[in-house]
Formats: structure tokens, C-alpha cells, sequence
């Protein structure tokens, strides 16, 4: 086990996935479609690994759970901003594989496989309630959120199971969502969706 450093990041993620909106993974229930295909996209506005700046990168991680999400057997891959050196690279590796603790170790522990670990171009873009993000050759998502009864967006907030704990998150809905890698070749569109800022530390 690494020995744990004095590390921050914090910026807006979003994720998508193969569920019926909204996903019943984040109240431990089974996914609607029996199994969870999920992509998630974080853009880090600011961050820092020890003396290591990591502003303004992007990462992503496809997920595959089998069934149930807390009982574990998650196939994973890391995409990494190719514009990370090798020291960003290393850093984010270590805190998104949760070897820097965190909520993120909680989350990796139920990964069984790393698929692999890849620095790519990562477009991440925020136009109002819509995200989007694409890797080429990889990776394509785009999602709006879903207008609650009072005017505002609908929101979740302290779920069992959640990418992020640090907000509320808002619910979506996909507009399309394509991921090809590995031996994996995923295409929805209509599916869940959630989005929030983020703030990760050990």
C-alpha cells in the first residue's frame, strides 16, 4: 500500500450509464438492465498531488459491474488528458486508482480488473445543463439535465452509492452515449445521467 500524500483535486464530473433514469445503483438496488455500463468524465479545475499542480486536466473511467454494483467484479480503464507529463500522469494514476485513499480508494475496491490505463485527448465541455465529453476513437457522451417540478434541476443528495460526496447530484438524462475499447462496444441513448462540481481529498 502507498503511503498516503497530501493531495486535493476539485472541478465538475458527470456520468452516464446503460440504467433507466434515474440509476438504482446509488440506492443498492440492482441496475434496470440487470448489468451497469457506466462512463464517467471528471474535469479537474484545480488540484494538486504534494508539490504537484494538476489544473485543468481531464480524466475518465469506463466501468463495467456485472450485476449488483456493491458486490463488486468491476471491469475499469483510465483515460488520462494526454496533456499530463509524466509526473501528472503518475499522480493521477495513484489517486484515481485509490492508492491515495479518499473516496475514490472506496469505489476502485470494488474493481476486480484494470483493463488498462491510456493518455488520450479528453474534451470536456459545460454548456449550461448540458455536459459533454469525447475521446476520439474511444469514448462519446452528452447529457442535459432534468427539470424538477418547481422550475430547478432535480437533485440527489447523500445516496448510498455515488461517484461524488462532496454535492448534491443533478439528475440526467443522455442524449447519446458511445464507447468502444477493450472488448467492450456500448451505445444508448435516453439513459441516466448525473453531474455535479466535485471535491476529492484523502
Amino acid at each position: 500500500m502507498s503511503e498516503i500524500k497530501k493531495w486535493q483535486l476539485q472541478g465538475s464530473y458527470f456520468e452516464t450509464c446503460n440504467c433507466e433514469t434515474a440509476c438504482p445503483c446509488v440506492w443498492l438496488q440492482a441496475p434496470s438492465e440487470g448489468d451497469c455500463k457506466l462512463l464517467v468524465a471528471w474535469h479537474i479545475e484545480s488540484g494538486h498531488f504534494e508539490q504537484q499542480n494538476l489544473d485543468n486536466l481531464n480524466i475518465a473511467l469506463a466501468c463495467y459491474s456485472p450485476g449488483q454494483m456493491t458486490e463488486g467484479n468491476w471491469q475499469a480503464a483510465l483515460y488520462i488528458d494526454e496533456r499530463a507529463d509524466d509526473a501528472q500522469f503518475d499522480a493521477i494514476t495513484q489517486i484515481f486508482s485509490g492508492q491515495q485513499g479518499g473516496h475514490l480508494a472506496i469505489l476502485m475496491s470494488f474493481v476486480s480488473e484494470v483493463l488498462g490505463i491510456k493518455k488520450v485527448k479528453i474534451d470536456y465541455r459545460e454548456e449550461g445543463k448540458k455536459r459533454f465529453m469525447s475521446i476520439p476513437g474511444i469514448a462519446q457522451a452528452e447529457i442535459e439535465s432534468i427539470q424538477g417540478i418547481t422550475g430547478a434541476e432535480s437533485s440527489i443528495s447523500n445516496s448510498p452509492l455515488c461517484v461524488v460526496t462532496s454535492h448534491p447530484s443533478t439528475v440526467a438524462k443522455s442524449k447519446h452515449y458511445q464507447y468502444q475499447d477493450f472488448d467492450k462496444n456500448w451505445q444508448f441513448s435516453e439513459r441516466n445521467g448525473y453531474y455535479s462540481p466535485f471535491v476529492y481529498q484523502p
